[in-house]
């Protein structure tokens, strides 16, 4: 049979949820920034609608596939490499119920409740199921970082938004020495594990996110004291930022495509702590560089929407894949 004559399907993978970080985080930080310069929150009210669309018509995707396709699913979080980024659905669900908050507590109860669940099961089968010792080592890549720390840092987050701060300090507990004991075998697998295939390389992105969105989590929860240990996390952002650039033509040596949105979320929380250390301090190094570093990030993000438009008309952002044959259950 010719295979340009088999059924289709769109087959759009995780990882697109991290688009919906990217573009809700620098929300955030246009709503704090709203508080404290006098600019318009319109930017990001705009931004967050955008996000929570953005995960409706992807959530309505991954779940017609689990319903209808369940293997392609199954696929996913068995493979060594695209497993973790399946923890982006209730990563960005916990993000939606942030933005709904101030609007419809409710809903966003509702949401983080169901986002909570979601992380911790699947953190308890995909992270501890690493323990077996079958994990292959060129799959050590940042993106283990996201079902334990980028999850528990976010619900550390929504805990702070909903008033439940204790809870919240649980969770960035959690984040914090998940983050602790992950990052030395990730850094020893980038050094001495070969150099990673030039599809992957993106995934160090995410490297920038975890001291950043740790810093974001602890604001969240500890009343947004511009304290020493929150400077502390944001001084290792800037220097994770430094090694960014510094390897930027590496992990550019390949056209655009949905994965350079994994540096979106540790940029966007770049911006919001860099405000909310500028405010909480009220003078020193923080009110110099949060303009630059807000103007940055909206520039970085700005373009990852418009290089992701352009790949959208050109009809090379949307996946398609041949159709199973086979209805398999998970």
């Amino acid at each position: 049979m010719n295979k340009s004559a088999l059924p289709t399907m769109i087959n759009l993978p995780a990882g697109y949820f991290g688009m919906v970080l990217g573009i809700i985080g620098m929300g955030f930080a246009w709503r704090y920034a709203a508080t404290v310069w006098p600019v318009s929150p319109l930017p990001g009210e705009a931004l967050e609608m955008l996000a929570m669309l953005i995960w409706l018509m992807l959530t309505t995707a991954f779940v017609y596939r689990l319903v209808k396709y369940p293997q392609t699913v199954k696929e996913e979080i068995l493979h060594p490499l695209m497993s973790s980024f399946v923890s982006l659905f209730p990563a960005t669900t916990m993000l939606v119920a942030i933005g709904l908050a101030p609007y419809v507590r409710p809903i966003a109860v509702g949401m983080f409740v169901f986002g909570v669940v979601v992380q911790l099961s699947y953190a308890a089968w995909q992270s501890a199921g690493l323990w077996r010792g079958n994990h292959p080592q060129t799959a050590t890549t940042p993106g283990l970082y996201l079902p334990t720390v980028a999850n528990n840092f976010i619900s550390a987050m929504a805990s702070g938004a909903l008033g439940y701060h204790d809870l919240g300090i649980l969770f960035l507990g959690a984040g914090v020495f998940s983050w602790l004991s992950l990052e030395p075998a990730i850094l020893h697998r980038m050094r001495s594990a070969g150099e990673m295939p030039t599809p992957v390389r993106t995934s160090l992105g995410i490297q920038l996110a975890p001291a950043l969105v740790a810093c974001s989590a602890y604001l969240s929860v500890n009343g947004g004291q511009a304290d020493f240990f929150a400077k502390m996390l944001f001084g290792y952002g800037l220097l994770q930022l430094l090694f960014m650039a510094r390897l930027m033509p590496w992990y550019m040596a390949q056209p655009f495509n949905a994965s350079f949105w994994s540096f979106s979320f540790g940029l966007s929380a770049l911006a919001t702590t860099a405000l909310h250390l500028a405010h909480g301090s009220n003078d020193g190094i923080f009110t110099v560089i949060a303009v630059p570093l807000f103007i940055l990030t909206n520039v970085i993000i700005g373009l990852l929407l418009v290089r992701t438009f352009i790949l959208l008309m050109q009809g090379k952002f949307i996946l398609r894949t041949a159709r199973p044959m086979n209805k398999e259950r998970l």
